[in-house]
């Protein structure tokens, strides 16, 4: 089947392209981009007034399946991911049981065909069963389909191990994503240390915490020579150090989450757990070095950090509830108001969400090249809406942005040629 997106704003930071141009994709590739193009029997989808860019790509979601199925979904979470404009996730291995065999990631494979939305790929765990102490099998994992390893939901504690592990993943070519924490600063708090922490009377998380992890990561990349990928980055010191890092010619790599350079720890006042994360909020201070980071091209990516719950676990007393926020359908027009405010380009936005997270998992997509798969995202970024638990297509609503007025919105979502989301459709 033929596409043609005809009269949209093309921008592909892959090629340095940022035009207006038609876009027309047959059997699942790219396979030509110009002006005026013309096809008889394609499918024609008007694009005038709409940005037309490589499919969003989320590194860090959590899909909750296998294992808690009442949160999330496999088949929910990718349509809330095409709902927002991503074509790609790649899971988190914290579901029950762990990814951390063979069965499991290809059991998250099969389920995401049944869905048939966007493209998602297992990240496995580092260490069997998230213990920190005995690494998987990397090469019975790649083989299996995972695209990258990491035990996210919490640190490997002991350096010596996450030392192996990198020498280990190298072998494989898998990326390594590390959940940056010291356990022994961060365990039994529940918010920011600082303003939050004494305002609410809850232990806190220092950014200490954050900043000691990410330079323990760090070293043990240069004393490998393995990659490493920092998630979630919050702190203003953390940044400093893979800043440096960078300066060093170490091979580093970071994302952040949308609610850090959009929320600070005062979303919590109030005892408001849809904002309690971990990494918690953190202070304006921080917030502003994340959006500074992502302008100078510190923080290479975005990613949300998906982490649904149910009722129960966030209705209740803020230290008995669950840490984590749903994002996939919030992170566009959260990212798109930096655009408007001046801290980055149009098409910084979409390496930070298309083209980096394509690069630092090795995966397809990322571009609009011709002969490259036709993973496309479509959006208006005037679009006004206002986040309500009935916009929302997550099975959990746990989002600290209800109610909020948002400003840009995915129009199409295409993946492998197919149309798999249509606003348009859905409206009429």
């Amino acid at each position: 089947m033929k596409i043609l997106l005809k009269g949209g704003r093309i921008v592909d930071p892959s090629q340095g392209l940022d035009q207006a141009a038609d876009l027309l994709l047959e059997d699942g590739k790219v396979v030509a981009l110009a002006p005026d193009l013309a096809e008889e029997d394609a499918r024609v989808l008007p694009c005038e007034g709409l940005i037309v860019c490589p499919g969003l790509i989320d590194l860090h979601v959590h899909f909750r399946e296998p294992g808690e199925e009442w949160k999330e979904t496999i088949a929910t979470g990718s349509l809330a991911a095409v709902a927002g404009g991503f074509t790609a996730v790649a899971c988190m291995p914290n579901t029950r049981p762990p990814n951390d065999n063979a069965e499991v990631t290809r059991y998250i494979l099969k389920k995401a065909q049944e869905a048939g939305l966007c493209r998602v790929w297992p990240v496995a765990c580092i260490t069997k069963g998230q213990k920190g102490e005995q690494l998987t099998e990397f090469g019975e994992l790649k083989e299996a389909g995972a695209v990258a390893v990491s035990d996210d939901g919490r640190p490997v504690p002991e350096a010596a191990v996450m030392r192996l592990a990198l020498e280990y993943a190298k072998n494989f070519d898998l990326p390594v994503i590390s959940h940056a924490e010291e356990l022994s600063l961060s365990r039994g708090g529940h918010v920011n240390e600082g303003l939050a922490s004494a305002r609410l009377g809850l232990r806190g998380i220092p950014a200490q915490g954050e900043a000691i992890a990410i330079f323990r990561e760090v070293m043990l990349a240069e004393l490998t020579g393995s990659p490493v990928h920092i998630a979630h980055v919050s702190t203003r010191s953390g940044v400093e150090i893979i800043r440096r890092a960078k300066e060093a010619g170490l091979s580093v790599t970071a994302e952040t989450a949308p609610h850090y350079f959009s929320l600070t720890e005062e979303a919590t006042f109030g005892y408001h757990t849809n904002a309690k994360v971990n990494p918690p909020l953190r202070s304006e201070e921080d917030r502003r070095a994340i959006e500074e980071a992502l302008r100078d091209g510190t923080i290479d990516a975005i990613a949300t950090d998906h982490a649904p719950h149910s009722p129960l676990e966030k209705f209740c007393e803020f230290e008995r509830a669950a840490f984590g926020l749903i994002g996939l359908e919030t992170a566009l027009p959260l990212a798109l108001h930096l655009v408007e405010r001046g801290i980055i380009s149009l098409p910084r936005l979409v390496e930070l969400l298309s083209c980096a997270p394509a690069r630092i998992l090795k995966l397809p997509g990322g571009s609009l090249r011709e002969g490259s798969p036709a993973d496309v995202t479509v959006f208006d970024p005037e679009a006004r809406w206002v986040v309500t638990e009935e916009e929302l297509h997550s099975k959990s609503k746990n989002s600290p942005f209800l109610g909020w007025e948002m400003r840009g919105r995915a129009v199409y979502t295409i993946v492998g040629g197919r149309v798999v989301f249509s606003r348009r459709e859905l409206l009429s």
